[in-house]
């Protein structure tokens, strides 16, 4: 089978796919540090968004292969590991959610002028995604921010997946 994707989004798909592992791997960096820090409520809400990040890696390779193509899987950097607080850690996460929306909207924008339509109804998906993951991160960034009182973060980290709506 050979590949029906133009170069340029083919290129984007890539870039993406490769993104949406580093993610996970940044995810999973996040995860670590809670627990070593004893947020475990964190560090299973951060293995969960590592878990969807491969997922959403797989969505891409998937709909590669179905148009006869995949994405060379890229050598990558070392995730971030080392924050000063869990304050540090929400913000670091939000980041890494703006840059996948940032990354979402280019991969989209060149399916676009492509006019790429199967590419272009898969980054739909993922441009809806990209709302509620980047609404969990700003809450996150707040309620985190919020929790000043004596015991506020052990507050927040025993219910971080009902404040996040990551309990569904």
């Amino acid at each position: 089978m050979s590949s029906t994707i133009p170069p340029s989004t083919l290129k984007a798909l890539t870039r993406q796919f490769n993104h949406e592992l580093f993610a996970a791997q940044s995810y999973l960096a996040l995860s670590v540090w809670c627990e070593v820090q004893n947020f475990s409520g964190c560090a299973a809400f951060f293995t969960k968004q590592a878990g969807e990040e491969r997922e959403h890696a797989d969505k891409i390779i998937a709909h590669l292969v179905d148009r006869g193509d995949a994405a060379e899987i890229a050598a990558m950097e070392a995730p971030r590991q080392k924050f000063s607080s869990l304050g540090d850690v929400a913000l670091h996460a939000q980041a890494l959610e703006q840059a996948n929306t940032r990354g979402i909207n280019a991969t989209l924008e060149a399916a676009l002028v492509d006019k790429d339509y199967p590419a272009q109804v898969l980054m739909h998906w993922f441009v809806n995604e990209q709302v509620e993951e980047e609404a969990w991160a700003a809450k996150m960034v707040a309620l985190v921010q919020r929790a000043t009182c004596a015991g506020g973060l052990s507050s927040f980290d025993r219910h971080v997946s009902d404040l996040l709506g990551a309990g569904d």
